[in-house]
């Protein structure tokens, strides 16, 4: 497959969109333009143009159009229009999976993976639009009935990263859908094709169903766009993913203003090794957690803590995999891994291992940056383990790099508490065959993260659990369970169907 084919299919002959209110896409007015580079083989993919202010107003006029129209349509009818959403999502799947991979450099099988997850979170949504269900509550007062209900947010706004270009907004966005919401997308300014891409396949489906404009919305532009929208009272909720200092920034100023953000932030997710577990499987599952992705997941495995026991034979094992891994172009499957998303990347994983030797940790396999015809585009870098106690800075860091820290621990409480020592609390896991040990990691007293995982890794949630983290991740929850309520305002109504009026807690007030 062709890149310049996989284009072609997906609409994007032209790549000069910066901005698209569903069905429209507004004739750029901007100077502004940006150069697309493939981190797999350094080639220019295409120029975007980013949205000005003209373009970035006329998105939140049509959006606030839209949602006073699209709240009113039964939510069941438009969990309808997500099924179609999916069912297109399926045919294009290939295409799209294709262009995730050569934009990000994720190998092909995480590309294909990650519209596979847009398409099961519009399945999940599909359902979730046949309930969106309230509560029913006892009154104290005779003659009374009291409820909750949830309406419409209105506008929701989602800036997503480079890592998850397309999956992390449909998690969004279907269920917004399905709330009732209308959706304005910031995607990374480093992988908007496969945002540009996923836009043309939207206006297909609201055209093709005789929906209006507004909808679903997308605007093109850098960190200084995603400031404007979370400065945009017109915009009651921001969902955020990204690094903790983005993060930062995004929920000081919506805070300011009294808005909602949904942050998911990053991570610095730890893998628990015991004596008493399976280290052929633990094996796997810190390898994958480690160089999926080029170790650009926020669900990354960063640290294995292992049992002094077994700390020298898992550490041997660890070494001879890594030796194993195969480095090179996503699109070829027989590669386990492939570039960073630029050198920028490169360049802070290359600060990242001077900093370990600096402060005192030292590299046992890996740590540089790979030469030839096949790495011309400068952003492959070998697999890096490294032995460094839990305390140091770089340690406690968040680097998005395929950089993974070894250290040792006797007892389950203090494995624990080392996993719990960093700011960060979005994934952890451990692999252990005891049920004392593993109900440990799961109580009061155990893993503190967002996700806690027994005998599978840190990295590859389903969609149909919430998912987010504690602490400096942020504390967001989007996907599954009950985060649709996120997108949603809950009211209490109180109804008297009485002929008297009684007051709560017992007050009299007669005239």
């Amino acid at each position: 497959m062709k890149i310049k084919k996989v284009i072609e299919n997906l609409g994007l002959k032209e790549i000069n969109e910066s901005t698209s209110t569903g069905q429209l896409w507004i004739t750029p007015v901007g100077s502004h333009t940006q150069d697309i580079i493939s981190p797999v083989d350094g080639e220019k993919v295409a120029s975007v143009v980013f949205a000005t202010e003209s373009e970035y107003n006329h998105v939140i006029k049509k959006a606030e159009e839209a949602a006073t129209m699209w709240r009113d349509i039964p939510a069941p009818n438009r969990g309808n229009f997500v099924r179609k959403l999916g069912n297109k999502l399926r045919i294009k799947k290939r295409e799209l999976g294709y262009l995730v991979s050569y934009e990000t450099g994720k190998s092909l099988q995480e590309g294909m993976g990650e519209v596979q997850e847009m398409i099961d979170i519009c399945d999940f949504a599909v359902g979730l639009s046949r309930q969106l269900y309230g509560l029913t509550i006892q009154s104290e007062r005779p003659n009374h009935r009291m409820m909750e209900q949830w309406h419409p947010l209105g506008v929701v706004g989602v800036i997503s990263a480079f890592n998850f270009p397309v999956a992390v907004w449909c998690w969004n966005a279907a269920i917004a859908a399905v709330c009732g919401d209308v959706v304005i997308w910031k995607p990374s300014e480093k992988a908007p094709l496969s945002a540009i891409a996923c836009q043309h396949i939207i206006s297909e489906v609201l055209i093709e169903n005789e929906l209006p404009e507004g909808i679903f919305n997308l605007l093109i532009g850098d960190y200084t766009l995603g400031e404007k929208m979370a400065l945009d009272t017109r915009i009651p909720l921001i969902s955020a993913t990204g690094s903790t200092r983005m993060g930062k920034r995004v929920g000081q100023l919506v805070g300011a203003r009294l808005g909602r953000s949904l942050l998911e932030l990053g991570g610095n997710n730890a893998v628990i090794v015991s004596n008493k577990g399976d280290l052929q499987n633990a094996l796997r599952a810190v390898v994958f957690g480690s160089v999926g992705t080029c170790g650009q997941r926020c669900t990354s495995t960063r640290r294995v803590i292992i049992h002094s026991e077994v700390y020298d034979k898992f550490k041997s094992m660890l070494v001879n995999a890594y030796k194993q891994v195969v480095i090179g172009s996503p699109l070829d499957e027989k590669n386990h891994m492939g570039p960073l998303i630029d050198k920028q990347a490169v360049q802070s994983y290359l600060d990242a291992i001077t900093e370990l030797e600096n402060q005192g940790g030292r590299v046992i396999y890996g740590g540089n940056v790979l030469e030839g015809e096949e790495y011309k585009s400068g952003c492959y870098v070998e697999p890096t383990l490294a032995e460094a106690p839990n305390h140091l800075a770089i340690v406690q860091a968040e680097t998005f790099a395929p950089i993974l820290y070894l250290m040792k621990y006797d007892r389950i409480e203090e494995a624990v508490a080392m996993q719990n020592d960093v700011k960060q609390g979005l994934s952890s896991a451990i692999f252990s065959d005891s049920v004392l040990e593993t109900e440990y990691f799961l109580s009061n007293e155990g893993s503190d993260c967002g996700i806690a995982n027994i005998n599978i890794g840190t990295s590859g949630a389903e969609i149909g659990g919430a998912f987010g983290g504690e602490k400096e991740t942020g504390g967001g929850r989007e996907s599954g369970s009950d985060a649709w309520k996120n997108y949603m305002r809950r009211q209490t109504n109180t109804v008297n169907y009485g002929v008297t009026m009684p007051l709560a807690q017992g007050i009299k007030f007669d005239i």
